[in-house]
């Protein structure tokens, strides 16, 4: 018999501190900067963002969206037997975000990592996970996006301050005989480093480089929006379908313009495309689970519809998912 994955439970998390863009306009002017909720929300759909506070981890906010996922899915964390964090922004340089995680949830023995891929880390966790549980490897798989990219921003750059986050959201996928995820498109090119990076590292006891976020915003809109549909359509094609197959397209929340123009390039009309940039803002791999949690929650989302899923992020890393949910 075949074997499958399915997604079982949705979960997210946001830390209680919510920043309106007239918050941080204010706090901006502070430090001699000028902006407004006016040229945010036109450049962006941003309107209001989550910041952790200053003892949050990322890890903290991973373990609140884990539980609501695991009991989203009606199953206990010990049936948990992988745990997969997409993260740029873990606790410590080692060990994993994803240990930290398991420990807090009161379980052992099974196989946790971290992936970094930036934004795209949940579309390329998901896609380790259904590649695990289709191997036997695994059968019921957490799979996390997390995030505190408030702590790398650079507050006086109000082109990318403006645009990221916090925040975590979760997924149980499990072992099925009928199929869930239908299929996939990873993809990455290195020569792209420098659009969107952290230069930064530690060494010696010293932050050697920049350890703020860096973004060519025109570059990345560029690239991101050509390959977006180049890896969804990529996804429908490996699964026999067509973009009028797609009941929900769950992109990651960069920004409302990328969004537009790959709805657009598919043909798909704005009420098919889950959007909460506006009250999440960017929250890098957190943002599509974040997403998805949302969209379920409210009823939006549906089991039995067609799912495309899709992220593009620092590398340049880039990808899709297609699922039935």
């Amino acid at each position: 018999m075949t074997r499958y994955s399915r997604i079982t439970g949705t979960g997210s998390y946001l830390p209680p501190r919510r920043v309106t863009n007239a918050d941080l306009a204010s706090e901006l002017a502070a430090r001699g900067i000028e902006t407004s909720d006016q040229w945010i929300v036109e450049r962006t759909g941003i309107r209001a963002r989550h910041f952790a506070g200053p003892d949050v981890t990322t890890s903290d906010l991973a373990v609140q969206a884990a539980r609501h996922a695991i009991e989203a899915a009606g199953i206990a964390a010990g049936d948990i037997d992988l745990i997969i964090l997409a993260t740029s922004t873990p606790d410590m340089v080692f060990p994993s975000a994803a240990c930290i995680v398991q420990n807090k949830l009161g379980i052992a023995g099974c196989a946790a990592f971290d992936v970094q891929a930036v934004c795209s880390g949940f579309v390329y966790a998901l896609v380790i996970a259904d590649s695990m549980i289709k191997t036997g490897a695994a059968s019921k798989a957490l799979v996390i996006g997390a995030e505190v990219f408030s702590r790398i921003l650079d507050f006086n750059d109000r082109t990318t301050c403006v645009l990221f986050g916090d925040g975590a959201g979760a997924v149980v996928l499990e072992a099925s005989d009928t199929p869930g995820i239908l299929s996939s498109d990873l993809h990455a090119d290195g020569k792209h480093v420098g659009i969107l990076c952290v230069p930064g590292t530690v060494s010696g006891g010293q932050v050697l480089g920049d350890p703020l976020l860096k973004m060519d915003g025109q570059a990345v809109f560029k690239l991101a929006v050509g390959v977006l549909e180049d890896a969804a359509r990529a996804a429908l094609a490996k699964a026999g379908k067509t973009a009028a197959d797609i009941d929900w397209l769950v992109p990651h929340q960069a920004n409302i313009r990328i969004m537009q123009s790959t709805a657009k390039r598919l043909k798909l009309p704005m009420n098919k495309v889950v959007v909460t940039v506006d009250e999440h803002g960017n929250t890098s791999a957190a943002s599509i689970p974040l997403a998805l949690d949302a969209a379920v929650r409210s009823g939006k989302v549906k089991h039995g519809e067609t799912l495309m899923l899709e992220g593009v992020g620092g590398g340049f890393t880039w990808g899709a998912v297609l699922l039935d949910f």
